[in-house]
């Protein structure tokens, strides 16, 4: 089936359903959605990027638990998402099915793996998206098109009926360009109750800041002064004294070791046509060793005692999202490289602990958008709701595409 959407910039596949209304009653009526496709929709096969992967499966049966809720709370969902292959990436770019245009830097990657989900949120195709974050693939896409992207604490959004990459870190996540729709969409998806304890503390992670390139840091720290009358207390800290490089190398392991758990059967069966960088990135998932793993995870359980150890209920940690600015479409491998080793450490640490992050659009730089992530603690996801709110005053803003 070819799905008929207005889509000027790649945004959408065309081998999910067509706009599916919802009750049209509830907190979200009037208001559009797209779903990333990795979420299950009942009668399609979910592609997860990858057309041998959509070759070699059948239609599903049921719709992910959190598309429904969408649905149920009255919004109207218009297609699903085009998503990096296999979502083992987060630039974006899919060698098979094309880079969503990021309409807020022009020139340059909307981030991924939940790309296209990021795109047509910037560029007013809905109002919300559906996404995905295991390795920061809901907060970078949002740093770098200019909204909203909170990753939660692990499990409190609803994955059942979606597809898996590296269970640990594998967490729901939605865009938005607006606050308040963004605070209501979480109303929606978020399990349980959450820990309501008010933030009165907010830490700033002067090491994060360091590792970031020096113009990102800089704009990010004058944002944080225009904003200082409605932040509660700051202080400086330095949060990585168990070292970026350890962060990235254990992030790194365990992904790998999980997400070749998850594929690699698949992979050895069907012997994919992988793009580039993916292809690299499994073969070398292929080959994680026992021993890299126990080393990881012992590293794993000292970065998580360390951030607990800093973030009590009422503290937030503050840091740049990104390490620099999206990549440029025809960015060399090296270049490439290099923007994922400065990043994947800053990201890294809400997925190996679990803990939420949201990026919040908070200023510019050579015409991006650069975002500003606060890491709270187990449970505090309504908390950085609430503070995304109350900043939103102080954010950058492109207008409306």
């Amino acid at each position: 089936m070819t799905v008929s959407i207005d889509d000027p910039i790649g945004a959408f596949v065309d081998h999910g359903p067509g706009r599916i209304e919802g009750s049209g009653r509830g907190p979200l009526a009037g208001h559009t959605f797209a779903v990333k496709d990795l979420f299950h929709i009942a009668g399609y096969v979910t592609g997860g990027g990858s057309p041998e992967w959509l070759r070699t499966h059948e239609p599903e049966a049921e719709t992910a638990t959190s598309v429904t809720r969408l649905l149920e709370a009255g919004a109207d969902m218009i297609g699903k998402t085009v998503c990096d292959e296999l979502f083992y990436s987060f630039s974006g770019a899919n060698a098979h099915y094309g880079t969503p245009v990021n309409v807020r830097a022009s020139g340059r990657v909307p981030g991924g793996s939940s790309s296209g989900s990021a795109a047509a949120v910037a560029a007013g195709l809905c109002k919300f998206a559906l996404g995905s974050d295991t390795g920061g693939s809901i907060r970078l896409p949002a740093s770098f098109c200019g909204i909203y992207g909170l990753r939660p604490t692990h499990g409190r959004v609803n994955m059942t009926h979606t597809m898996d990459m590296a269970p640990s870190f594998d967490t729901g996540g939605w865009f938005a360009d607006d606050a308040e729709l963004y605070r209501t969409v979480g109303h929606v998806l978020l399990d349980g109750d959450g820990e309501h304890t008010p933030v009165s503390r907010i830490l700033i992670a002067d090491d994060a800041f360091d590792h970031a390139d020096p113009a990102i840091a800089a704009v990010l720290r004058e944002y944080l002064k225009r904003a200082s009358d409605s932040l509660p207390d700051t202080e400086a800290t330095t949060i990585a004294t168990f070292g970026w490089r350890s962060a990235l190398d254990c992030f790194r392991t365990l992904q790998a070791a999980e997400t070749w758990r998850t594929y690699g059967d698949w992979i050895k069966d069907n012997r994919p046509a992988l793009g580039p960088g993916i292809k690299e990135r499994y073969a070398w998932a292929a080959n994680v060793e026992g021993k890299d793993i126990t080393q990881a995870e012992a590293m794993r359980d000292t970065i998580v005692a360390t951030l607990l150890s800093q973030l009590a209920p009422g503290t937030l940690i503050c840091l740049p999202t990104a390490a620099s600015l999206p990549a440029r479409l025809d960015a060399s491998d090296d270049e490439l490289e290099a923007f994922r080793l400065g990043t994947v450490p800053l990201v890294s640490l809400s997925g190996l602990s679990g803990l939420p992050q949201i990026s919040i659009p908070a200023a510019a730089l050579d015409g991006c958008p650069v975002g500003l992530s606060f890491l709270g603690w187990a449970g505090s996801d309504e908390a950085l709701l609430d503070l995304a709110v109350t900043l939103d005053p102080y954010r950058i803003s492109f207008g409306k595409p």
